[in-house]
């Protein structure tokens, strides 16, 4: 009886057992430049409105701490930081009155957003995700 030769494939590549006893990985050629499209696409989309769905919901005196952020973050990073000297004591401070500049503004910015708009930030994620790099490889 032959030995069996036993192949596991996934889009990133395959295993395989071969009739010499050794196990070899191979690797999908087309697997990063396929995927790493869709991915950077992605976050690009990501970064970018939880900048722009942020901005009801950032403290505003001279708007100096929401343009922090598009200065701190370099959009498809995966990072997106307000870089004013000031950001991280407005984000944890405790309001007691609302603020008269929005009704939304105040401490937790990103995490009250969040609450809001995260379905709709990753539906648009997955979108961009099914259109990048359509045609491509494997």
């Amino acid at each position: 009886m032959a030995p069996r030769r036993i192949r596991i494939e996934t889009p990133r590549g395959a295993v395989f057992h071969n009739p010499n006893m050794k196990v070899v990985l191979e690797w999908n050629p087309n697997f990063k430049n396929k995927w790493e499209k869709k991915y950077s696409a992605a976050q690009k989309f990501v970064d970018s409105e939880v900048l722009r769905l942020c901005e009801p919901y950032t403290p505003l005196l001279t708007g100096m701490l929401i343009k922090s952020g598009t200065l701190g973050t370099e959009i498809g990073s995966g990072t997106v930081q307000w870089i004013a000297p000031y950001s991280k004591y407005q984000y944890y401070l405790e309001r007691k009155t609302p603020s008269t500049t929005g009704p939304l503004r105040g401490s937790q910015w990103f995490a009250r957003m969040k609450e809001v708009h995260k379905e709709e930030i990753l539906r648009g994620a997955r979108i961009r995700m099914a259109r990048s790099g359509a045609g491509g490889g494997a």
